[in-house]
């Protein structure tokens, strides 16, 4: 998927959330209860409680976006053995959130620098 903005950070909020909120709703979760800049370049990651929707929010630079995906059959393999409340990812592991990979098991290779 390619997104429309630059990311700099993804922001996988690791409870489930209602989905009945939308912006405004979500919004108050990104500032109040995980604690970061919705102006940030960064996509904030929301699931459901049966783990078959999902829904990002980012802001790009001239108001809010909101991204939504519902599987018709799959669940997210959506990361829950962790302690912390928000879990920050990078691209790649996005990604593979999004195509159904355990990102808890998944790694990739690791960058050689010559």
């Amino acid at each position: 998927m390619k997104m429309f903005i630059d990311v700099e950070a993804v922001y996988i909020h690791r409870d489930p959330v209602d989905f009945r909120k939308s912006i405004n709703g979500l919004s108050v979760i990104v500032e109040q209860g995980m604690g970061l800049s919705l102006f940030d370049s960064g996509l904030f990651v929301f699931c459901n409680k049966q783990r078959d929707k999902v829904k990002i929010l980012y802001w790009d630079s001239s108001g809010f976006c909101l991204w939504y995906k519902r599987l018709e059959k799959e669940k997210f393999k959506w990361p829950r053995k962790d302690d912390r409340e928000i879990i920050s990812l990078t691209e790649e592991q996005f990604h593979w959130l999004l195509r159904g990979f355990d990102i808890n098991r998944l790694q990739p290779h690791k960058k050689l620098n010559y």
